[in-house]
């Protein structure tokens, strides 16, 4: 059976609702003939220089991006500016571009759901969940076994792709967790939730300084969490693998790969 870009486009869609996204999120289809065939989709997180030379370099027919690259209006493609020159050598090279973002974190197998799951979470529910119960951002459960803070800082450095910025921690290396909140990529948002509240530790990435400052000051009063912050490319990245396998499902002739490209914007750390 000979896939199209149009039936590749329905079966992304049916994976990852469009429904689901949140309404300043642009997943979907942003390039593509919808008759073109569709043989071979590279995934990534991001839509940058490197994985776009990767997908046309290697004949992909379909670039599938956890990151949409209008996320924010732009009122010039010309190819003097870098998203306008990605579109064009994606057109040039004959390569759509889809993205599913937060249609695909909420998902029962989305992208937090696959970072509690690797690190062995049980009874995981949604931090904020839908209606359904089910789907929603984020993701909150208990360890197998309790541990300390330190000892998943370590566990989750040796699961996550290696970046410049590893893990940082905000808490006693030696306190005791159990209940784990976690939210793949940028989570402060949820910090003042009663999940990650009454979580032990919470997992995410793109800390700022003003809410992980509050949010400790609130913990020594009794409040709140010990902080994990991790980069925000690696904690999406393991999703890609999961994805990866319900598309080959879905679309059997297909050849699907996962960009090993590291697309973490920070090249080195100076510790002082």
């Amino acid at each position: 059976m000979q896939h199209t870009l149009r039936s590749v486009r329905e079966t992304v869609e049916r994976l990852w609702p469009l429904s689901g996204a949140e309404g300043w999120d642009a997943p979907g289809l942003l390039s593509g003939d919808p008759a073109a065939p569709v043989e071979r989709i590279l995934l990534a997180v991001d839509v940058v220089a490197a994985t776009v030379d990767e997908a046309v370099g290697t004949g992909a027919d379909l670039l599938l991006a956890h990151h949409p690259l209008l996320l924010r209006g732009v009122t010039s493609v010309a190819e003097d500016r870098y998203k306008g020159a990605l579109l064009a050598r994606l057109i040039r090279g004959g390569c759509a571009l889809i993205a599913a973002h937060t249609n695909a974190d909420v998902v029962e197998d989305g992208t937090s759901a696959v970072l509690a799951a690797r690190l062995g979470l049980t009874g995981t529910t949604p931090i904020s969940p839908a209606a359904d119960g089910v789907t929603g951002i984020g993701r909150v459960g208990t360890l197998p076994e309790p541990t300390t803070l330190g000892a998943l800082a370590r566990a989750l450095a040796d699961l996550l792709p290696p970046t410049a910025g590893g893990v940082r921690a905000a808490g006693d290396y030696h306190q005791p967790v159990s209940r784990v909140a976690l939210c793949g990529g940028a989570g402060d948002s949820l910090l003042g939730s009663d999940p990650v509240r009454s979580a032990d530790v919470y997992i995410t990435a793109d800390l700022r300084h003003h809410p992980a400052s509050e949010a400790r000051e609130q913990a020594i009063l009794g409040g709140g969490p010990a902080l994990l912050d991790v980069s925000h490319w690696a904690s999406e990245w393991l999703w890609l693998d999961t994805a990866a396998g319900q598309l080959r499902a879905a679309l059997p002739g297909v050849e699907v790969a996962v960009s090993e490209l590291r697309t973490d914007p920070w090249d080195f750390a100076i510790l002082q």
